[in-house]
């Protein structure tokens, strides 16, 4: 048993172990990603807990009126990549299928598409709408599916003035117009009551509310409901207190992932096949980076935020949006099996480290527990 030259050039993948068939006494019973291989064709591709016990039933001796899946005499070698999280076995196993599998990937990997609010900065006359293709414009998410961005997307458009409709816009003072034009609630911009570049100002509100998650929108909403408190404009006040709440209530609408993808950041702190270390999984703009090992070991001369910011200093730089690693994401973030924790944060000059030294204590713990 061997290691692999180095064949594959996966970000998310260390070097494989191979093994022979007659080699499975000495392969640990450990959690892995594996691919059987044949002397011709296609591997064969699973991930499992226990390695050794999985290859033993897929390779031993076996009556084969059984109707269980029985490679022996087939398998001519065995390559595995042992795992420590359910997030690591995750990247790792989409890693492998989109690189054989490439036209059967989404069905092995069982992935959905996440779900993200779109913002078609691209249209002249900008609107919100729910989508699961990533493209031109500004995406917010992801949402694990329809439903939670639909009401996201409702709530953001009571905040704001910009179009329900869907149509391409042709403005004209004789548009028959809608409802929520006659309600106020919309700048018409297809009875040309505002000018192109006056609903473009609000779509720029929209947008920055989005790239702020929110915060654009409620620092000065409660700057102003402080001002008018402190004047004794009482109602004004609740007025705009109430309008504060309507704000969080959106902000809360987003759950704690979403946010522009241009801006979705963090880390995954899991376990590690290293005794005494975890492994940091960076998240940035929604693209999972190569993972990092940190030594638990005190280095001399060394503290453990001094360590976290040189790893973070040489973090590649950030590809496109993936939307398979951000399903891959919310499937993690949002299980009963989550393995490790999540930090998110807006920039990589603005990491938590104490944050971050802290939710590595609480991982390793439960580990050594």
């Amino acid at each position: 048993m061997t290691d692999a030259p180095h064949g594959c050039h996966n970000t998310h993948m260390r070097d494989p172990v191979i093994a022979l068939p007659d080699q499975i006494d000495s392969i640990p019973d450990a959690p892995a990603v594996f691919l059987l291989w044949a002397a011709e064709g296609k591997p064969y591709l699973a991930r499992t807990a226990l390695l050794r016990r999985r290859l033993r039933r897929l390779l031993s001796e076996r009556d084969r009126a059984t109707r269980v899946l029985n490679l022996r005499g087939v398998v001519e070698r065995i390559e595995y990549w042992r795992t420590a999280s359910q997030l690591e076995s995750s990247l790792i196993h989409l890693d492998l299928a989109q690189k054989y599998f490439p036209e059967d990937w989404p069905r092995i990997t069982r992935i959905r598409p996440p779900v993200f609010v779109k913002l078609t900065l691209e249209n002249p006359f900008p609107r919100l709408m729910v989508t699961s293709r990533l493209g031109r414009g500004m995406f917010f998410g992801p949402f694990p599916s329809r439903a939670p961005a639909e009401r996201f997307e409702d709530a953001v458009l009571d905040l704001f003035q910009i179009r329900r409709c869907e149509e391409n816009l042709v403005p004209a003072p004789e548009h028959p117009g809608c409802i929520y034009g006659e309600m106020n609630r919309c700048l018409r911009p297809c009875q040309m009551a505002v000018s192109a570049e006056e609903y473009r100002s609000e779509v720029s509100r929209v947008e920055q509310f989005l790239t702020t998650r929110g915060g654009s929108l409620v620092d000065s909403a409660v700057a102003a409901r402080d001002r008018a408190s402190a004047e004794m404009h009482f109602e004004e006040a609740e007025r705009l207190h109430l309008r504060v709440e309507q704000i969080h209530a959106v902000q809360a609408f987003a759950g704690d992932l979403a946010a522009s993808l241009t801006e979705l950041r963090g880390v995954a702190v899991m376990p590690s096949a290293e005794f005494d270390a975890v492994d940091l999984w960076f998240l940035n703009r929604g693209s999972w980076l190569r993972p990092r090992t940190l030594e638990l070991a005190e280095a001399a001369g060394q503290s453990m935020d001094q360590r976290l910011r040189e790893i973070v200093a040489t973090l590649e730089p950030a590809g496109a949006p993936n939307p398979e690693h951000l399903a891959i994401l919310m499937r993690w973030h949002g299980s009963s099996w989550r393995d490790g924790e999540w930090i998110g944060f807006e920039s990589m000059e603005k990491v938590p480290y104490r944050r971050l030294v802290n939710a590595i204590g609480r991982v390793h713990a439960r580990r050594k527990g």
